[in-house]
């Protein structure tokens, strides 16, 4: 195959970039978090100190 013109070559890379951005976005949004609804009141420790 004779060599590829460099307007082929930038091309190719503007592809696969976009493919590649294109993969990671739907892997990123296609995992939904947990949401954290519950509300959690903190405990309070009292630690009595015997020195």
């Amino acid at each position: 195959m004779p060599q590829m013109a460099p307007l082929n070559w930038l091309s190719l890379f503007f592809l696969i970039i976009i493919i590649f951005l294109l993969f990671n976005v739907l892997n990123y949004f296609s995992f939904l978090q947990p949401l954290k609804t519950q509300s959690h009141n903190p405990t309070i420790k009292k630690i009595n100190w015997k020195w």
